[in-house]
């Protein structure tokens, strides 16, 4: 037997156990495919946003060895990308050219929190689905929410709650944070103040830092939040930023004997440019791809390598689970019809590498969870230690704010 079939084997098997195995005797889709546009910062921000069309890629190629989509005759599934710009302005223009033009069936994608937005605002204006796989800010469930727009990410609010629930136990009460400043950013900030000072008495901020996207300057930065001589701090950069900020940090002993909670930062397109210089012990939100055992993820992790000769990042692992929520979304809706496919996403639930997600109906978010854990050496490798995953059910807004918030 070659390596080869002995990979595709290993692979089936796993994923049986996701409930997305081939199925015996089934031959390839057939017929006119039914599309679906995909926007990304894919120049721009290509370390998340190129393993995520990867692990789309993947995802779409066993959906339609399979037989395609059930609901729609065996129809296979294409899924057409395009880079939005990372800006508000370009995704727009590319949405309404994927609408117009490819005659999609709905869109979906944006990395940035304002490119999603702007893209939410496009669906509502249009009366078009999107699906809004990544970004995070709540504004895009709660008071920007709107019928047409669903996310599948879980946002700053429920990833800041995982990760204060996972700190609030040290007791740490003398807080800096800093965050790039943009909606994410400050939709994260706000989710943590307000749920830290929840849960510890006498919290309180004393350093606040705000630099622009990709151009922090980490001497006056590490300089600003180390007078201010905080307990502990909240960190919300990532991507260059945070390896320029950690860099410096670590050179002026910024966070010695300081509880760190990081977003984002365990995910590896982001902790591996790090390399030897990642801090122990920070409390952080992300993805051991080597270490999941649970939900036949090691059967993805094995797909994965086969095909792209890469370990699969945290947007691999997102990218792979889309493209199964919107097969079963289409299998349920048994059409194109934006209504019917709205209808369809509601309550939905998909069995996926990370076991079974929910499109919440209330506010059309979905309850996919993340890993929480502290960063660590392994040789001289960066990954998570002490880690678990967080069903994103267990995080979400409260169904009363989600009302009010939406006014519904």
């Amino acid at each position: 037997m070659s390596k080869l079939d002995l990979s595709r084997r290993t692979v089936v098997g796993g994923l049986a156990a996701t409930g997305v195995a081939l199925t015996a005797g089934t031959g390839s889709a057939q017929g006119a495919p039914v599309k679906v546009g995909e926007l990304n910062s894919y120049s721009r921000m290509a370390a998340f946003a190129v393993p995520y069309r990867n692990g789309m890629q993947l995802a779409v190629e066993q959906i339609n060895a399979a037989g395609g989509l059930a609901g729609m005759g065996g129809r296979p599934l294409e899924i057409i990308y395009r880079d939005d710009g990372a800006t508000p302005g370009d995704a727009v223009r590319v949405a309404e050219e994927l609408v117009t033009r490819e005659n999609v069936s709905f869109i979906a994608g944006a990395f940035l929190s304002n490119v999603g937005l702007a893209l939410a605002d496009f669906a509502n204006q249009k009366k078009v689905l999107y699906l809004a796989t990544e970004p995070l800010t709540d504004a895009l469930t709660m008071a920007s929410g709107n019928p047409y727009t669903f996310r599948v990410r879980p946002g700053t609010y429920m990833q800041t709650k995982m990760l204060v629930d996972a700190a609030k136990g040290k007791g740490v009460k003398r807080w800096a944070v800093v965050a790039p400043n943009y909606e994410y950013g400050q939709s994260a900030v706000a989710a943590f103040k307000r749920l830290m000072g929840a849960a510890v008495p006498g919290f309180e901020v004393v350093a606040e830092q705000f630099p622009a996207l990709g151009r922090v300057d980490a001497g006056a930065t590490v300089g600003a939040l180390a007078q201010s001589r905080p307990d502990g701090i909240f960190n919300v950069l990532f991507g260059a930023d945070l390896t320029a900020f950690v860099r410096e940090g670590n050179t002026r002993g910024l966070f010695e004997r300081r509880t760190v909670v990081s977003l984002l930062t365990g995910e590896p397109e982001y902790l591996l440019p790090l390399g030897d210089e990642t801090p122990d012990g920070w409390i952080v939100t992300g993805y051991p791809p080597e270490q999941v055992e649970t939900h036949g993820h090691q059967a993805f992790v094995t797909a994965y390598k086969a095909k792209f000769n890469d370990t699969p990042r945290l947007g691999s692992v997102l990218g792979y689970v889309v493209p199964f929520m919107i097969r079963d979304m289409f299998n349920k809706a048994k059409s194109t019809e934006t209504a019917a496919m709205m209808e369809a996403f509601k309550g939905l639930t998909t069995q996926t590498i990370c076991g079974p997600v929910t499109m919440r109906a209330i506010d059309q978010q979905s309850t996919l969870g993340a890993w929480v854990g502290e960063t660590t050496l392994k040789g001289k490798l960066p990954t998570m230690k002490n880690f678990r995953y967080v069903d994103g059910a267990d995080v979400m807004f409260p169904e009363a704010e989600v009302r009010a918030a939406r006014k519904i």
